[in-house]
């Protein structure tokens, strides 16, 4: 089969590979649709973790092709995403329920191989089932908004909240939506595209601002501001230093600041502890998805949160390494990768 391999860092090709066969507790799937996902990049260049030669991909969704022995709640046929962090279940994170923060922890598409290819092998405690109707690319957009609902649950976001959303990709677009549901009357979203405002407004914004226009601090929390005195919870989305260094200055006293985005390894930004501390500030990061990916796919099934508008092209494997290995293009959301070409 053909699949992308992560050869070293730096080194992504399109490959020939011996199609893999399921193991005991397994499922071999046929992938219909893998995202493009920023982390994607920041391993192509040694700035995230992995482990080499690797096929990449860890946002897939697919048809159960073959199942392997004592394999008891997946047949052949059936639609399922997978969830693509696997925790040992032993060690004492794992023990005290914080399976994302596993000393083990492995992931498929980075440290094992995953859904850039034409099929890919599973447990199948990590597969949950989706409609047969729904489209096939929407299933790969659980592995994300599984990842966002993690980082919603930890701000404690309420009915009546105000948000900050900085950042106009997949994951800052689907938290609006999340933020939407859980109540929050008031989101504004930050991004410097215009299109993605837009977007952004027919998702559940009430208002959006262009950093570009001046001081974006000021203008939110400002007593002519969008937010006047901050937010109640601000979702960092962007994975950059200025926004970063943006989110808790942001949050109104006594607010929350989350970090969802992801910098590149070794990175560091400047923060004034004094300002956390005086307007007790609440600074935390959400990693990953810890139990939620069910909630994902339930979501996702259902229409509640909305996908379509969110696919910038579709590619093949062969277009693949390049839209890997390159930024993403301006304006562009996601890029799913479908190996069947159809």
């Amino acid at each position: 089969m053909k699949a992308i391999r992560l050869q070293a860092t730096g080194q992504l090709q399109l490959c020939e590979v011996e199609k893999p066969a399921p193991g005991p507790g397994d499922l071999l799937v046929r992938v219909e649709a893998c995202g493009i996902c920023g982390t994607d990049r920041h391993i192509f260049h040694g700035e995230f973790p992995s482990k080499p030669p690797v096929t990449l991909g860890h946002e897939f969704a697919g048809i159960v092709e073959a199942v392997g022995a004592g394999v008891t709640d997946f047949r052949p046929g059936m639609r399922v995403t997978g969830d693509p962090n696997i925790s040992c279940g032993g060690c004492e994170e794992c023990r005290r329920g914080r399976v994302n923060l596993c000393r083990k922890l492995q992931a498929i598409g980075i440290h094992r191989d995953g859904g850039f290819a034409e099929y890919v092998c599973m447990p199948e405690s990590q597969a949950f089932a989706l409609p047969t109707d729904i489209d096939p690319l929407h299933g790969a957009f659980c592995e994300p908004l599984a990842c966002c609902i993690h980082g919603v649950d930890l701000a404690g976001l309420r009915a009546g909240s105000s948000a900050v959303v900085l950042g106009g990709g997949v994951i800052g677009l689907l938290t609006i939506q999340l933020a939407r549901l859980a109540g929050a009357t008031r989101i504004v979203l930050v991004t410097r595209s215009a299109e993605k405002r837009r977007l952004a407004e027919s998702l559940g914004a009430t208002a959006t601002a262009d950093p570009g226009d001046g001081d974006i601090v000021a203008r939110i929390i400002a007593e002519d501001g969008l937010l006047p005195g901050g937010a109640d919870v601000v979702f960092e989305c962007a994975g950059v230093a200025e926004t970063m260094q943006q989110a808790p200055r942001l949050a109104r006293r006594g607010g929350t600041a989350v970090i969802l985005g992801v910098m590149p390894q070794g990175a560091t930004i400047e923060i004034e502890p004094f300002d956390l501390l005086f307007r007790e500030v609440a600074l935390i990061s959400s990693f990953v998805n810890p139990f939620t990916h069910a909630r994902a796919a339930d979501l996702i099934a259902s229409g509640r949160i909305r996908v379509g508008p969110l696919i910038s092209r579709r590619i093949g494997l062969e277009e693949a390494p390049e839209a890997i290995t390159n930024p993403a293009r301006g304006g562009e959301i996601r890029v799913l990768v479908v190996p069947d070409g159809k």
